[in-house]
């Protein structure tokens, strides 16, 4: 194991991708910043430990356990929207999406001031 000391701001470089920051000490505890790419995966040795051990566990379930009484299975539900912020009305599939939206949703374009229009109230003075 290598140890390196380090005070506060300093940083540890592993690598060309991983940088490790000393962001904070206070008492015995140290304030770590961690930038790495997204495809590392960075995580708390205790929770990286309970993450190794659910995939064990997920892996050693056999087939048969699988299987579920038709009473216990889980219907799919209504598909989520990908619109935010709007309510969306129940519809069939393959309705058009502003048919979807309640009619508070929707928006009329006049209300929309063109860009670079500036804020209206500024426009009176």
């Amino acid at each position: 194991m290598l140890v390196l000391s380090r005070q506060r701001d300093e940083t540890i470089m592993i690598g060309d991708e991983i940088e490790i920051s000393i962001v904070d000490i206070r008492g015995d505890k140290v304030r770590l910043g961690i930038t790495a790419p997204s495809k590392i995966a960075v995580h708390r040795k205790e929770v990286y430990q309970a993450i190794r051990a659910e995939n064990e566990q997920a892996a050693q379930i056999q087939g048969s356990d699988l299987s579920l009484p038709p009473s216990a299975r889980i219907a799919p539900g209504p598909a989520r929207s990908r619109i935010t912020g709007a309510r969306v009305l129940a519809t069939p599939p393959g309705t058009p999406v502003a048919a979807r939206l309640s009619p508070r949703a929707l928006v009329p374009a006049t209300s929309i001031p063109p860009v670079g229009a500036g804020h209206p109230k500024a426009a009176r003075s």
